[in-house]
């Protein structure tokens, strides 16, 4: 690949033991894309929960130690495997694949999604991770409907942000949880009401907001104890809760729960796995999510910016809360 250099600058995750063991290192192989995939130059890449989940070892299918950390980046496009159309050298893109948080990385050409024009590589992030799970939740899966209410965990983080905003756009009344010091930034987005997330019990008080009836619909990232006040606070018989994160730790529910405590639609929701399972519907969530960023519904991301030396750094503070909003990694 003329032009590219053999090695780059990267995060490694050395173990299973969290953020702690991510290292820098300076050697990683520049990778090679494949047939049907595109190399970019990662120009910003984007730091998730997920990220977390990865580095302590409980995601899912997630890669083993030692690995190149992140998955979602944005960044020009510079090399090209055999079978790619609709794009070539120089597009700028943003997607979701292996070893995002360096300096260049590998994605599938076709789950590939151009950077808006006029926006930087950095304000994209979001376009397919956060944005997508908050519209999945709200609308194909959470089925929302004008009139009704919202309960928003996690409210200031970037997939809460979002939701919060669509939820508005779409006529719901929004009741936020986020800690008491980012309750500015979560009214800021037009919730009508924010709960504190780290004191105080949730499900009294969306019952008390909602005259007794509950939430329609709970949107539900955090897991723990958390969990529990959401299948509280839904509505009986009606009421919709979905799961989509576990950033607090595993909850648990029985069918005893749903037939005598919690009579709720639980529905689990994973991204990549409605990409993969249900492209259909998939491809209509990125088709409003245009639509909605066309009508400045959702705009630019304004992440907060780290060195991609600093990514444990960056990684550690998502997981205690003490961000908001959107992460971005600078190679």
């Amino acid at each position: 690949m003329v032009g590219i250099p053999a090695t780059m600058r990267a995060l490694q995750q050395t173990s299973s033991k969290g953020p702690q063991d991510t290292r820098l290192i300076t050697d990683a192989p520049v990778p090679r894309p494949g047939r049907g995939e595109v190399l970019i130059r990662v120009v910003a890449a984007g730091v998730n929960f997920a990220d977390i989940s990865r580095a302590h070892g409980t995601f899912s299918g997630g890669p083993r130690p030692p690995y190149l950390a992140g998955f979602e980046a944005a960044g020009e496009v510079v090399a090209m495997g055999e079978e790619v159309a609709g794009l070539r050298p120089g597009n700028r893109v943003i997607g979701v694949g292996y070893g995002a948080f360096a300096e260049y990385m590998v994605l599938p050409a076709a789950a590939a999604a151009p950077v808006p024009a006029g926006w930087t590589a950095e304000q994209a992030l979001g376009l397919v991770v956060n944005w997508p799970t908050a519209l999945a939740a709200l609308r194909p899966l959470g089925r929302l409907a004008a009139g009704e209410t919202v309960l928003v965990h996690a409210g200031a983080g970037a997939t809460g942000q979002a939701a919060v905003a669509i939820a508005k756009h779409y006529g719901a009344t929004v009741i936020a949880t986020a800690s008491s010091g980012k309750h500015g930034a979560v009214l800021g987005l037009g919730a009508d009401h924010v709960l504190n997330s780290l004191d105080g019990d949730i499900a009294a008080e969306v019952l008390r907001l909602t005259g007794g009836a509950g939430a329609d619909l709970v949107l539900e990232s955090a897991g723990g104890a958390t969990f529990e006040a959401g299948l509280a606070a839904a509505k009986p018989v009606t009421g919709r809760v979905v799961v989509y994160g576990l950033a607090g730790g595993d909850a648990s529910i029985t069918n005893w729960d749903l037939v005598y405590r919690h009579q709720v639609h639980l529905i689990g929701l994973n991204i990549g796995v409605l990409m993969e399972a249900a492209p259909r519907i998939f491809g209509e969530i990125v088709g409003e999510l245009s639509t909605l960023v066309a009508a400045g519904v959702l705009a630019p991301a304004r992440p907060a910016v780290y060195d991609l030396a600093d990514g444990p750094r960056a990684l550690t503070e998502l997981e205690s809360r003490a961000t908001v909003g959107k992460l971005a990694l600078l190679p």
